[in-house]
């Protein structure tokens, strides 16, 4: 055992950095399983930030329409407050150095994205926002002397004692193995490791983001809300890849069309916005098109030609890599795991349920998101909140924390790796059966399986941690008998009043879930 004075951070991407910049000159250490900006989701947002920026547009007006997206069952106070912050967070991003877009007066570049009533976006080279604003924040990580970044480190556990947290349990990866975990006492824990796309075996997030983060803190008994809220992006690249290059929704905010094998524009049957319609009404037309075997592609060329080179290079770059030119073919797209509303459930400072705990990023759930995130609000949530947890830990902690001696551990070979077949045979059966459509038979079976994987692999915290989400999102599914936002039952098709609300569960309950009741 280990004890340091450093608050841990559990996880690198946006919301991490952002919470040990702002808690500085309080000493904090931040754990990242990859080398400082690889392998994070922040980096790899490319719409951008949803903000009131724009002449006429408002606050309220986010609010509403974030509130709309969320089918029903938003936290309306907390909607408010991240919408009312996130003003002050893009003029603090810009007085550090991030270079959003520009007109020729000075103004933010706003782009329109689904479900927003006007466009609100603020964004970096069109799909650059996530990769500029993490080399940003990796800057100021760098130079700040109360950070500590130890990389290449993993959580696999949380420490309790008499029912708050104290510390985390760490290994260190070594190539393609892991050592034996070392524990590290610590005076708070802010998790901020990101979501479970990788959960599915279609995904577009890194793939070393499986939903581990959520697993442990529900393994170590913090209360879990929304977890059936799994959203699918309806436009990853179908080209073969894992993950999935993804095909930003700016593209569609700048006219591009989807379009299946037989050269029809499909959305227009769908809904009035047609290709901007909400993000689970784009996915579910896409995988019914893929389904059906009519091929569904996303055609660029009238909207932006050979302009999407420049002002997309991203998705300039994953359709090179593919063997695809979109200013001359349309890009095959399919609908893929890409963002997780639900997580730890939260309150309004990103205090977990269990005292010692902190949670902002993927992996919480604030209430913001409801049951279908409103475009471009997921990078926003993260800034709110890695701020405001930052500021109620020092509020918290002792006053004079200042001075912190840098953490060394001691790390011993011999820890237990994934089994990457029973890792791929997880991402399967949750395709499968928990994945953009689902019903009461297919999530029961996706419990059993799961069962019998978890049975299997007693010995790994890491397949634990990625069992505990899976169970979680299934049993969440299962006991929600209605269709809502992401969240479709192919059994009860309809959306039911009395069901808007946010749903709650404990790792506890849903081991008990008894299935002859599914």
């Amino acid at each position: 055992m280990t004890t340091t004075d450093r608050v841990v951070i559990v996880g690198a991407g946006l919301g991490g950095l952002y919470a040990a910049l702002s808690l500085a000159p309080r000493p904090v250490l931040v754990i990242s399983p990859e080398t400082l900006g690889e392998g994070a989701s922040s980096a790899w947002a490319q719409g951008g930030v949803a903000a009131a920026m724009g002449a006429g547009d408002s606050a309220e007006a986010h609010a509403s329409d974030t509130i709309a997206a969320g089918a029903g069952t938003v936290d309306a106070k907390i909607a408010a407050l991240v919408t009312q912050a996130a003003r002050g967070h893009i003029h603090n991003l810009t007085a550090q150095g991030m270079p959003f877009d520009r007109d020729a007066a000075g103004e933010y570049t706003l782009n329109h994205e689904a479900a927003h009533s006007r466009p609100r976006v603020v964004r970096v080279k069109g799909d650059q926002a996530g990769r500029k604003i993490m080399e940003t924040l990796i800057a100021a990580v760098r130079a700040a002397p109360s950070v500590q970044v130890m990389e290449r480190v993993v959580a696999q556990g949380l420490l309790v004692e008499g029912g708050r947290v104290c510390g985390v349990e760490l290994a260190q990866i070594d190539g393609e193995g892991i050592s034996r975990s070392v524990a590290l006492r610590a005076p708070a824990v802010l998790l901020a490791g990101g979501g479970s796309g990788g959960l599915y075996a279609l995904t577009t997030n890194p793939p070393r983001i499986r939903g581990q983060v959520m697993g442990l803190a529900a393994r170590a008994g913090a209360v879990m809300a929304d977890m059936e809220f799994v959203q699918f992006h309806p436009t990853a690249m179908d080209v073969g890849l894992d993950p999935a290059p993804l095909a930003t929704e700016a593209l569609r905010g700048e006219g591009a069309r989807l379009v299946n094998a037989d050269g029809v524009f499909f959305m227009e049957a769908e809904h009035p916005r047609a290709d901007l319609a909400p993000r689970d009404i784009v996915a579910r037309a896409v995988f019914a098109q893929t389904q059906a075997g009519k091929r569904p592609m996303l055609d660029t060329r009238a909207a932006l030609g050979a302009a999407i080179h420049d002002r997309f290079p991203a998705v300039s770059a994953a359709c090179r890599k593919a063997g695809i030119d979109p200013a001359h073919a349309p890009i095959p797209v399919a609908a893929a795991a890409h963002y997780h509303m639900g997580g730890v459930a939260t309150d309004a400072a990103g205090r977990a349920s269990l005292p010692g705990l902190w949670v902002c990023g993927e992996a919480a759930s604030t209430g913001l998101h409801g049951a279908n995130r409103l475009a471009s609000n997921g990078v926003l949530e993260a800034l709110v909140f890695a701020q405001r947890a930052a500021q109620d830990m020092a509020a918290e902690l002792p006053a004079g924390g200042d001075r912190a001696a840098p953490v060394t551990l001691a790390f011993a070979p011999g820890g237990v790796g994934l089994d990457m077949r029973a890792v791929a045979k997880l991402r399967q059966v949750m395709t499968a059966h928990v994945g953009v459509r689902r019903t009461g038979t297919g999530l029961a079976q996706a419990l059993t399986e799961i069962d019998a994987l978890e049975a299997a692999h007693t010995d790994c915290a890491d397949f634990a941690n990625m069992c505990a989400t899976a169970r979680l999102i299934a049993t969440a599914a299962l006991l929600r008998r209605e269709s809502r936002g992401a969240h479709w039952r192919d059994d009860f098709p309809l959306t039911d009043p009395d069901l808007a609300q946010r749903s709650t569960l404990t790792l506890a309950e849903a081991r008990l879930f008894p299935l002859e009741t599914a």
